[in-house]
């Protein structure tokens, strides 16, 4: 390697040490009690996968260039230098071994946040040449096709004929003024197809009006995921021409979520600008559904049920009222994990991790630590609120011999609508 290469990598990194990171850094009191919030060193008992250890290339950068004390080391040549080798190694413990879950964060006693850091340091590493492919498969799909699934128009409009015939019910297309637009990601038009009968379903119940883009259907960001803005601000700004173009009231963000965290949290940072429509989850927008008394069930599930909270969705969103509502409305016989809401643990495969290959054992490995909560419950299934999640948890129960139903909360609140005739308003 050239050392113009190499000090292009490592200035990449550089750029990333910003204001705050730089303030997480100086304040460390290296307590270690991140190192217990997080699965993956929970699960592996390796020291290397401690949180605040994954940043420690960024971390010395930050001492020899932006401290007296490191820079006077670096001077006399006792600083160990960072490399690109060392980059090109640090990029598994960074993707591979971090979901972005943001358990880190809560714990550390100075109030650091950690998930902060790891997506700069994502950042670096993406811009010095060392993103996983699985994740630069998936962005580049993203970019190219709409989908990092490669999921085209054409396939979800076949998902959407198979609606008509099983309900009879239309999917709506780019119907200009409806109250709501409706994004989804690719592993539900895929995966869980039952998901977008659920929603029409139950927007004919409820009377409201709803459309679906064909020119931004896809809510999945793997420029969020993989660490390069300008792809993340792309693939927003899709979404918000589409919106605007559309003039709908509200966006919603599927049962996903790092989808919810790109369009809701991060999509006015990245554009620039304030949207002209509001931006809810799809569980918020039921519970504001059921709290009009639109929303209308019947009947209740015969069997045992706890909730896995999505982290993106409820640690980092905040959206944690919402889904046990819902829950309480058909189900009876319903438990709470022992850390549950803003402090459950992670199912091991979100911020991409599940896009890389290479990551498959620790990922499997990782969700060992909810094969545990749900070990001590003796529940007869599992809700969640996000497609990736329930594909990791699917994944993990067989691989573990356990024979649990894993059902999306949405489709579970469709089964039990009051079956009747409101003319509402789904037709294109």
């Amino acid at each position: 390697m050239s050392k113009a290469t190499l000090e292009r990598g490592i200035n990449a990194l550089k750029e990333q040490i910003d204001a705050p990171t730089a303030a997480f850094f100086s304040s460390c009191v290296h307590c270690g009690l991140c190192a217990q919030a997080c699965l993956f060193y929970t699960e592996t008992c390796d020291p290397a996968k401690t949180p605040i250890h994954k940043l420690e290339p960024m971390r010395r950068l930050w001492e020899q260039e932006y401290t007296l004390g490191g820079r006077i080391r670096k001077w006399l040549g006792l600083a160990k230098p960072v490399t690109d080798g060392e980059l090109a190694r640090w990029s598994e413990l960074v993707y591979q071994n971090c979901t972005l879950c943001g358990r880190c964060s809560m714990v550390c006693p100075v109030g650091n946040d950690i998930t902060y850091m790891i997506r700069k340091m994502r950042e670096g590493l993406s811009a010095a040449g060392h993103a996983p492919d699985g994740l630069i498969g998936a962005t580049t799909r993203a970019v190219k096709l709409g989908s990092p699934m490669g999921v085209t128009l054409k396939a979800l409009k076949a998902q959407a004929k198979h609606v008509k015939e099983d309900s009879g019910l239309d999917i709506p297309f780019d119907v200009e003024g409806a109250e709501y637009m409706v994004l989804l990601s690719s592993m539900e038009v895929i995966n869980y197809p039952e998901y977008l009968q659920a929603i029409a379903r139950i927007f004919d119940q409820t009377g409201k009006t709803w459309t679906i883009s064909s020119q931004a259907f896809e809510a999945t960001n793997s420029g969020i995921q993989i660490g390069t803005s300008d792809i993340a601000a792309e693939l927003v700004q899709r979404v918000v021409d589409a919106a605007e173009k559309l003039k709908v009231q509200t966006v919603i963000s599927p049962e996903c979520g790092h989808a919810y965290t790109a369009i809701r949290w991060e999509g006015p940072n990245l554009i620039g600008r304030p949207f002209t429509f509001k931006v809810q989850h799809i569980l918020e927008v039921l519970d504001e559904l059921r709290e009009q008394g639109l929303l209308r069930v019947e009947g209740v599930e015969d069997s045992r049920l706890t909730f896995h909270d999505p982290c993106q969705l409820v640690r980092r969103g905040g959206v944690i009222d919402p889904p046990r509502n819902l829950i309480k409305m058909v189900v009876d016989d319903f438990v709470e994990m022992k850390d549950h809401g803003k402090m459950n643990w992670c199912c091991g495969a979100g911020g991409g991790v599940s896009a890389i290959e290479e990551a498959a054992e620790i990922r499997l490995k990782a969700f060992n630590r909810k094969k545990k909560q749900l070990a001590k419950l003796k529940v007869d299934g599992l809700v969640t609120a996000c497609a990736n999640c329930r594909i990791q948890i699917e994944e993990g129960l067989e691989e573990n011999d356990m024979d649990m139903p894993v059902i999306g909360l949405t489709e579970m609140l469709a089964n039990h609508l009051v079956e009747e005739d409101t003319g509402g308003g789904t037709s294109s």
